[in-house]
């Protein structure tokens, strides 16, 4: 029901939905004679469009986010678990082609595989089943398994939890497979702004991970202004810090972890 829950929110509460809606309320209104109402929703919806695409307001909301953690330095001389939180690849390609097609997350794999080398006795643990509504194919720890092997990881190294639809259950599902491995030393690799919300939830179960984030879209420090560059990008940098903090203010609410804004 949560994850339910969740969609369906989310489907209706992220940006382009809401100037869409706006859009319909205004072209609803107009037809109903209320010229005022539709006036205010159509100025509304332009004036969130022309703020998401064409500003940094986004990166200024993530920047908080992926601020709040940082790559361990320097970093521990032995690993026994690597966890990489699932996210990183595009589910209907990769599926229908047998490839691990990367989105923007991609760095969570790259960096993994990089730890993977560095860190060579530790067990690597791919957590990520399918976040759509609806199945649209394979888990992504199978997606992501193709990718390891490509670059020469050993299979028996690698412990796939393709069952998880969010970050509770990416956490839960993992700890129940860490057996002896949870009381070695762990990293957690994830995208720099869902960090917070991931280790907190680790931190409400009693596991202790190692933050390595990775996946960073802000430049650092900056001032609101104007960002003509890549609208769609600003979207999409918008999109995913509003989503972040409401996931932080959910999860907290609802007990899933113990601070709102999880921190070292």
């Amino acid at each position: 029901m949560f994850f339910l829950a969740s969609k369906v929110f989310w489907l209706l509460a992220q940006p382009l939905s809401v100037v869409f809606l706006l859009m319909l309320i205004a072209i609803a209104t107009l037809f109903w004679g209320r010229r005022r109402l539709a006036a205010a929703a159509l100025v509304l919806g332009l004036l969130i469009h022309g703020i998401v695409s064409f500003s940094n307001l986004g990166y200024l909301i993530m920047q908080p986010l992926e601020d709040r953690f940082a790559v361990p330095a320097p970093p521990p001389e032995n690993v026994d678990a690597i966890i990489m939180l699932g996210g990183a690849t595009l589910e209907r390609p990769s599926s229908a082609r047998q490839i691990t097609e990367l989105n923007d997350a991609g760095d969570r794999l790259t960096t993994t595989l990089w730890l993977a080398k560095k860190y060579p006795a530790a067990k690597i643990f791919i957590s990520g089943g399918s976040g759509a509504l609806t199945d649209e194919g394979e888990a992504e720890a199978t997606t992501a398994e193709r990718f390891f092997l490509a670059f020469g990881i050993s299979r028996d190294r690698l412990v796939l939890e393709g069952a998880s639809r969010n970050t509770d259950e990416n956490v839960a599902n993992t700890k129940a497979l860490l057996g002896a491995n949870a009381d070695g030393t762990i990293l957690l690799v994830t995208s720099a702004f869902h960090m917070p919300r991931s280790v907190g939830i680790f931190e409400k179960t009693g596991l202790s991970v190692i933050p390595w984030p990775t996946d960073y879209r802000t430049p650092g420090q900056q001032s609101f202004g104007f960002d003509i560059a890549n609208p769609v990008q600003n979207v999409n940098v918008t999109t995913a810090g509003i989503k972040e903090w409401v996931g932080l203010l959910i999860y907290n609410w609802t007990g899933k972890t113990s601070d709102l804004f999880p921190g070292p």
